[in-house]
């Protein structure tokens, strides 16, 4: 996982496919704030769990991040190379 500019993250997945994502639009409210609000918490990402996290507990959700939502059920499905997630209405 490499922080880019803006709030783009390049991430690699376990299956090997590098993909990029603009997070901004996940990055508020409440405890997610902080990583908007200051560029040094947000190059502080790291993985956790199989998904982006911060210092303090703070995380996305990966199907979000990966799939702008729910996996999709196909074995055969790729997620897009470059992506700006929305967060869920």
């Amino acid at each position: 996982m490499t922080p880019l500019e803006g709030y783009w993250l390049r991430l690699t997945l376990s299956n090997g496919d590098v993909i990029e994502r603009d997070v901004v639009d996940l990055l508020r409210g409440g405890v997610l704030e902080p990583v908007r609000e200051r560029r040094d918490v947000f190059e502080a990402a790291f993985i956790d769990g199989g998904t982006v996290a911060w210092p303090g507990g703070v995380d996305l959700a990966p199907e979000t991040l990966i799939w702008n939502g729910p996996e999709p059920g196909s074995a055969d499905a790729r997620p897009e190379t470059r992506l700006r997630p929305r967060p869920a209405e």
